[in-house]
């Protein structure tokens, strides 16, 4: 089907995280659908991710309309919270969903298809409901393959819960009229799960808009956070279990004999107080902590990047899932180290971006980055280059957003034909 025979539709998106939270995938989607001269009604939460706070600006009541980029937005309340306690997180992913369904099918307004972004997987029930009453198709979008990726992140290892879960995995399956996953190893991993192969499509995730943007170097950076005259490797995001940054600060031993080199680690999360008395404890001084910055500003941090760090827990789940921060760091024309196993240094390698080491592995990774120190400056070039090439190729905004809209459009299709 090509872009100038798809109808115009009513696309209604469920999510939990929407803008201004730093997950903009559904935003530009949407925004995207928009501009192509559908209507896009988003149902989500009082932003709050990922500190666990509601934003300032939004206080939390039954519900609020506001307009983003020509997107009705509807927001509904959540259990806010960014803890390890089992207890508050599952209120946290309860809270919402349940919400949802009494208050989705009513805000919504009339529409020809739900998109459904997942995680968390429990808002299979609300697009079930919602779909139900609103007789409209659901796709549901998976970025985290739950059950599996909760013990994983140590989050959840009740057999009970992670049972359940299983299960409500195969009914939401059932019921989606498609699935879209974000790596051909998710692809395998429903397939392998009974899920029909012709229900399952692979829509790999896009990077913020703003980050392909070349910036020069901004010198205050450098002087605040002593960027200037190093070999930085950064790496920005999230300081959690699933991540492993404590074989960074391993890696980082081994590279004293190179006084140039550092690690920058940006962001926050769960680990981040451990890692950084860690590095106190342990004298390592090679590694430089940085506080999250906002999404806006990244290619100004990026810009003192010499190559940018991918990493996540040598895990079997993870070797089929492929961070968002892959095509961030391609996107931005840095050469990338990607220690991580499986699709996402597989993607890594397939643009000729950057260089794999294995994860959990302190030593390769330090290999790793000795490689990367010792191309050239034009060498470091090439291979940033080719990442942000590829990107624009075979992952940006305008490419898949021409998929997803053939794809909902078809589905549209089908449900009017089954009627």
């Amino acid at each position: 089907m090509n872009d100038v025979t798809v109808r115009r539709m009513r696309v209604a998106i469920l999510s939990q995280t929407y803008f201004p939270e730093p997950d903009p995938k559904m935003q530009i989607l949407a925004a995207g659908l928009v501009e192509r001269g559908h209507t896009v009604t988003t149902i989500t939460a009082f932003p709050n991710y990922p500190a666990g706070k509601i934003y300032p600006g939004y206080r939390q009541r039954p519900w609020q309309r506001e307009k983003i980029d020509g997107v009705e937005v509807v927001r509904l309340p959540i259990y806010p919270d960014r803890s390890r306690s089992p207890i508050r997180r599952s209120a946290n992913y309860l809270s919402f969903p349940a919400v949802a369904s009494l208050l989705g099918p009513v805000l919504s307004g009339p529409m020809d298809v739900l998109l459904v972004y997942h995680p968390p997987l429990t808002l299979g029930i609300p697009a079930w409901i919602i779909s139900r009453l609103r007789r409209a198709p659901f796709v549901f979008e998976i970025q985290d393959m739950w059950p599996e990726t909760l013990p994983a992140t140590g989050m959840v290892d009740n057999a009970a819960v992670l049972g359940a879960l299983a299960r409500l995995g195969t009914f939401v399956y059932r019921k989606a009229a498609a699935i879209t996953v974000i790596s051909p190893g998710f692809r395998k991993n429903l397939i392998d799960k009974g899920v029909a192969v012709g229900k399952i499509h692979v829509f790999p995730n896009w990077a913020y808009e703003g980050m392909y943007e070349t910036v020069a170097r901004d010198d205050s950076l450098a002087r605040e956070f002593g960027l200037a005259g190093r070999f930085n490797v950064m790496y920005a995001g999230n300081f959690g279990p699933a991540q492993d940054l404590d074989n960074v600060l391993k890696a980082a031993v081994l590279l004293r004999d190179l006084p140039e080199v550092q690690f920058v680690l940006l962001g926050d999360g769960v680990e981040q107080a451990d890692l950084e008395t860690a590095a106190r404890t342990r004298g390592i001084t090679n590694v430089r902590f940085i506080p999250r910055q906002p999404m806006r500003d990244m290619p100004s941090w990026y810009a003192w990047a010499d190559a940018l760090l991918v990493h996540l827990r040598d895990d079997p789940l993870f070797a089929i899932t492929i961070p968002g921060k892959t095509q961030s760091s391609l996107a931005s024309g840095r050469p990338v180290i990607a220690c991580v196993r499986g699709d996402a240094a597989d993607l890594v390698l397939e643009a000729d971006a950057g260089l794999a080491a294995e994860p959990s592995n302190p030593k390769s990774l330090a290999d790793a980055v000795r490689r990367m120190r010792g191309l050239s400056e034009e060498q470091r070039a090439v291979l940033g280059a080719a990442g942000r090439r590829y990107y624009r190729e075979h992952l940006a905004p305008d490419v898949l957003i021409g998929r997803y809209e053939r794809l909902l459009a078809d589905v549209v299709t089908a449900a009017a034909a089954a009627r």
